[in-house]
């Protein structure tokens, strides 16, 4: 049986926005909920070219100005929010690594916790 980690609330995120959270309580966002409209994907908060870099430059700063591209500020890579492949920059060919997001009847945004620990055992 799988352990659902609330995140926040769908109403919580900005139409075009974005917000880091910490489900294991490891004291820095993992994962990262993108939304544009309708559309919401999680991801883990990490570079494809290092894997230990965090995107943001700023606390749930994921997106470009536009909120069209997710960006990473060490690397300047630009990733499709839809997808998670890269769009521009060193990793092209590599996507971010995507983390099963579910919406609940309550409007409630909810992870697997077993999704996040073989990846921050």
């Amino acid at each position: 049986m799988q352990t659902a980690v609330v995140l926040c609330r769908m109403d919580d995120l900005p139409e075009r926005g974005s917000r880091g959270f910490d489900p294991l309580g490891r004291g820095a966002d993992t994962v990262f909920v993108v939304r544009q409209g309708e559309m919401l994907r999680a991801y883990l908060d990490r570079c494809p070219h290092y894997g230990d870099t965090s995107l943001p430059w700023r606390k749930d700063r994921y997106l470009d100005a536009a909120g069209e591209a997710i960006v990473c500020a060490a690397h300047g890579a630009r990733f499709d929010p839809a997808t998670g492949a890269c769009l521009l920059g060193p990793c092209l060919g590599q996507s971010l690594t995507a983390v099963p997001l579910d919406l609940n009847p309550q409007g409630e945004l909810t992870i697997a916790i077993e999704s996040l620990q073989e990846t921050f055992p």
